[in-house]
């Protein structure tokens, strides 16, 4: 083991020992050159001599001197050139390692997860016991693929591991590797993995990270020009040589790559088995992964335990990811020392969730009959979900500009779902299309403020006609996956099947219209006391809205 050590020392630090030896050489020679100069001095009989023979010893040690001076001038020149600032510098890569021990992050610290948790923690075990697994004649893990949402903590869960598994970490990001002269991602690769294999050797593992890599690891094409899908295709072929290529001898090398795009995005040479042995999902929380997250970083803050009930948080929080969690209790926190308050409580919450989820109220005034057309609009919306949407909650309207809308309705799901119904996505293409059915039926004309609520709508419609089958030509199959830039040549559809699809979008648009314009025909009397309640106030919270709707006879309850 210690001879192992002393060659990669060498290895790693042979320059510095070289340059070393030299200046400790070139030290001893200038005493040696004084000693041989004072001693000719002392033992001359005439002055010619003594300087003839003191000269002697110091021209020969000038000369030597200038050559290594121009000797050093022009290697550093040369390396500066090539290596700092050539294109040799291009494909080096400047990170350093991190101790697993040093990133601190334990298995403790690691909320909100618990599957990707049990399946990080079998992987970690297969790290550590990488003497028993090849004893029975396993193999070495190569790869983890972490797939997911943003937000959810693959990066925390990746360094997590590291920590456990007590190897050195290096992390990239799929980006740093992309560059526009081919070769250079291709060469940093190269430098990566030489950087990895080295820390390797002497540590007996390194864990490499990698955080996009759908950056560096997409599927590979033919280059339309430029260059610039070359160099993504020759990166992607040294990265797939360096986790499963020809070496002299195996290593315990663990790349762990994150990512937010789909599984079938990237190439199907990196997924095999070999490479990434291994894929954790890690998804949105749960409600009792919700319930752990609020209850470590409320942990972090002074809260009111009375008043915070962490089991109601966590229903209400549906949808959110450990970094959503985090932010909002964050943003109480800040909202609580604005009030001057000494701890939080639910209506700092409630003020944080607001301003995360609908934005930061504008101070711009809008004139009588521009509120009173946003009071309508926001009317329709929260009508239309309130009688036709059980499955989400009205809890708040506003017609104060927030962001770049004119006003909001917040509608968060009441339960957690996994997969959309057919009777979902219609319901949802009908509140988007609330708005213009109320404006039409209230003023005769409508607004550009549907902007955003037809490109809602529109994008539901489209993916049921032609990704899910639920047209009503009844044409069946995936046909969005057929259509992209590159098959305008040679399409795979026809145009009469395009046309179908077409149909099929605007029948599902104007079906959903006719039934939410219906609704608010009918309860004409409800939308217009909505809406003038709503210009009067400008905001309308959760129990003001259950009011009006008892008020006409309408109870969830």
């Amino acid at each position: 083991m210690e001879i192992r050590k002393w060659k990669l020392f060498w290895k790693l630090h042979w320059i510095k020992i070289l340059l070393g030896i030299g200046i400790t050489a070139l030290a001893i020679s200038l005493v040696i050159f004084i000693i041989i100069g004072i001693r000719a001095w002392n033992e001359a009989e005439s002055y010619l001599r003594q300087s003839q023979l003191a000269m002697i010893p110091l021209q020969l040690y000038l000369q030597i001197i200038m050559a290594l001076i121009f000797g050093v001038v022009y290697t550093f020149m040369w390396y500066w050139l090539m290596f700092k600032r050539g294109a040799q510098s291009f494909t080096q890569t400047k990170k350093k390692s991190v101790a697993g021990e040093e990133l601190g992050i334990t298995w403790s610290d690691v909320i909100g997860m618990e599957e990707a948790k049990q399946e990080a923690l079998e992987v970690v075990k297969l790290i550590k016991d990488r003497a028993e697994l090849q004893r029975i004649g396993g193999k070495i893990l190569k790869g983890i693929l972490m797939l997911g949402p943003p937000g959810c903590g693959k990066t925390y869960l990746a360094k997590a591991i590291a920590t456990e598994a007590k190897m050195p970490f290096i992390s990239m990001s799929g980006s740093e590797f992309v560059e526009m002269f081919v070769g250079v991602g291709a060469g940093r690769i190269r430098s990566l993995f030489k950087q990895a294999r080295q820390h390797a050797e002497f540590e007996g593992g390194c864990i490499i990270f990698i955080d996009e890599i759908d950056a560096v690891g997409a599927q590979r094409s033919v280059d339309r020009g430029f260059g610039g899908q070359t160099e993504s295709n020759t990166t992607l072929n040294q990265l797939l040589v360096e986790m499963d290529g020809l070496k002299e001898k195996e290593l315990n090398i663990i790349l762990i790559g994150a990512t937010n795009a789909p599984e079938t995005f990237l190439d199907p040479a990196l997924l095999r088995p070999g490479r990434f042995d291994r894929k954790i999902y890690v998804d949105l929380p749960g409600l009792e992964d919700r319930e752990s997250l609020l209850a470590y970083y409320l942990r972090k803050v002074t809260f009111d335990q009375n008043d915070v009930k962490i089991n109601r948080l966590a229903k209400i929080t549906i949808g959110y990811s450990p970094a959503d969690i985090a932010n909002l209790v964050r943003e109480a926190a800040l909202i609580a020392v604005r009030h001057r308050k000494q701890s939080i409580t639910m209506s700092e919450i409630e003020e944080a969730r607001e301003r995360i989820a609908l934005g930061i109220k504008r101070k711009i005034k809008m004139n009588d009959e521009e509120k009173r057309q946003t009071a309508y609009h926001e009317a329709g919306h929260a009508v239309v979900t309130y009688l036709l949407a059980p499955s989400k909650d009205v809890f708040k309207a506003s017609i104060i500009p927030r962001k770049a809308t004119g006003g909001a309705t917040w509608i968060p799901e009441k339960e957690e779902t996994f997969i959309k119904d057919q009777k979902e996505l219609l319901s949802e293409i009908k509140i988007a299309l609330g708005s213009f059915a109320a404006e039409r039926i209230k003023f005769g004309f409508t607004t550009a403020g549907v902007d955003g609520d037809f490109q809602v709508a529109l994008g539901i419609a489209h993916n049921m006609a032609w990704r899910w089958g639920m047209g009503k030509s009844g044409l069946i199959g995936n046909f969005g996956s057929l259509v992209n830039q590159r098959q305008f040549a040679n399409p795979l559809m026809s145009e009469e099947t395009k046309a179908k699809l077409d149909n099929d979008v605007q029948n599902i648009l104007n079906s959903c219209l006719q039934e939410a314009s219906e609704l608010l025909r009918k309860e004409s009397a409800l939308l217009d006391r909505f809406a003038e309640e709503l210009f009067k106030k400008e905001e309308l919270n959760y129990d003001e809205i259950e009011a009006i709707f008892r008020e006409f006879g309408k109870s969830r309850t």
